[in-house]
């Protein structure tokens, strides 16, 4: 009876294939000029053009803005890919998160200062690389207008205005530390970039965290929207924003009825419905809405529900990975998970429907992603590529990993080899390499 209810939740392997079809279609829309406009996956531009080599050297600091706190690093890079890095995270208060984008930028700004004084590099004048982790439209290196707030934020007067300018006003507006921003870029350009500056045949980067996005390495012809200024490089990085994939119904053939219930009480409705059916911010509510409906149906439980399983947002997505790393036939984190649920009474068989229950869930958001990258790799058509990955569901899911390995293999073309890589602290290291690369080129060409 289980297995019939989650039948909805897998997907066939012709549905994958179709899915791959619409993400290239999507894509191709996104990076055209006429229907970039129209487009849900945007493609935006991102304005970086070199890739570390691993020869850039000196402090960056790199400011990492992208959920519930945000992080300030003061990074040393030095001879043969070795770094120094200190970091400090900061949290943001929700009063913050919904009120004025001055009362943000002037909160970052204070806590960059202290982090400054602390560090004893007050008084130098140094670069920074600004990861900002929401939609962004990129107008050059260091501008960018904030498309759409996610992720729970909803600041007054921010949307449409370049963030960087904003934090640039901010800094300004205390007057006591000195600071040159020399790009912004959102996580996945950062998780990119860290991985690139180890293994150089790193042309995609990947988030799949809180959200869901990537970004890859595009032929400058194929990027319409990019006016080029250096014709001897052929290439540019494009952040897709393919979280907002199936906004416009191409991803309905396979949602269900838990899908739509998370968008209708989500606090963006008929928005990034891909990374709600992927990313951390939600698994864990898919899975709970499937529990409650076996509940209540009586297939689980006995019928016998408790207050927390019934309350949104209280199945929490490291639960999923949590009862899915027990070992066969053991249920020892499902019990535990169970208890703090208030459902103390589970059978065997309850914990093993519960944990088939995350398995699909998981495996169809792995799926999911899998599609999106095979048809990234394929685009590409590179013969072996690197995707750089981070975030909390790929890191600490036991099984992901293997899942996405699995599928891509089946999905890319013939002849193609790709492997993933675990990013380190792709947001942080990597904003101050694109700050450092910028840096690295702006000496190339004689601009400093």
């Amino acid at each position: 009876m289980v297995h019939e209810l989650c039948q909805q939740l897998l997907l066939t392997d012709e549905q994958v294939q179709e899915l791959c079809y619409r993400i290239l279609h999507e894509l191709r829309r996104g990076l055209a000029k006429d229907t970039h406009p129209k487009a849900n996956v945007k493609c935006f531009v991102t304005y970086v053009q070199d890739l570390p080599n691993g020869n850039e050297r000196g402090k960056f600091l790199a400011l990492d803005l992208g959920g519930t706190n945000f992080r300030v690093l003061l990074i040393h890079l030095q001879e043969n890919n070795d770094f120094q890095m200190e970091s400090r995270i900061y949290a943001i208060p929700q009063h913050i998160m919904i009120g004025s984008g001055t009362q943000l930028f002037d909160h970052i700004a204070e806590c960059l200062s202290n982090f400054m004084a602390e560090h004893n590099v007050y008084k130098e004048r140094l670069p920074l690389g600004f990861t900002f982790s929401f939609p962004l439209r990129q107008l050059g290196l260091t501008k960018g207008l904030l498309e759409t707030w996610t992720k729970g934020f909803n600041c007054a007067g921010v949307v449409n205005e370049d963030v960087v300018q904003l934090l640039k006003d901010a800094i300004a507006r205390r007057g006591d530390v000195q600071i040159d921003v020399c790009a912004i870029l959102n996580d996945t350009t950062g998780t990119l970039m860290s991985c690139a500056w180890k293994n150089h045949n790193c042309k995609i980067g990947l988030i799949v965290g809180t959200g869901a996005n990537a970004c890859y390495m595009e032929r400058v012809e194929e990027a319409e929207l990019f006016a080029a200024e250096d014709p001897r490089k052929k290439h540019v990085l494009i952040n897709t924003e393919w979280g907002a994939f199936g906004d416009n119904g191409a991803l309905d053939f396979v949602r269900t009825e838990f899908d739509r219930d998370i968008d209708v009480h989500s606090i963006n409705p008929g928005k990034q419905t891909f990374e709600k059916m992927i990313s951390g911010m939600y698994m864990g509510e898919l899975v709970r809405l499937v529990l409650v409906k076996m509940t209540q149906a009586g297939i689980l439980f006995n019928g016998q529900d408790s207050e927390v399983l019934n309350t949104r947002g209280l199945f929490f997505t490291k639960y999923v990975s949590e009862i899915e790393a027990d070992e066969p036939g053991n249920f020892t984190n499902c019990r535990l998970v169970l208890e703090e649920l208030g459902l103390t009474n589970a059978t065997d068989g309850d914990c093993a429907n519960v944990r088939y229950i995350c398995e699909c869930v998981s495996k169809r958001a792995a799926h999911l992603v899998s599609a999106g990258i095979a048809t990234l790799i394929n685009k590409m058509d590179e013969p072996t590529v690197t995707v750089g990955v981070d975030g909390s569901v790929y890191r600490f899911h036991p099984k992901f990993h293997n899942l996405m390995v699995e599928k891509i293999s089946q999905l890319i073309k013939p002849g193609i080899t790709f492997d993933l890589m675990l990013s380190e602290d792709g947001s942080g290291r990597g904003a101050a390499l694109v700050a450092a690369v910028a840096c690295r080129e702006d000496i190339l060409n004689g601009k400093k």
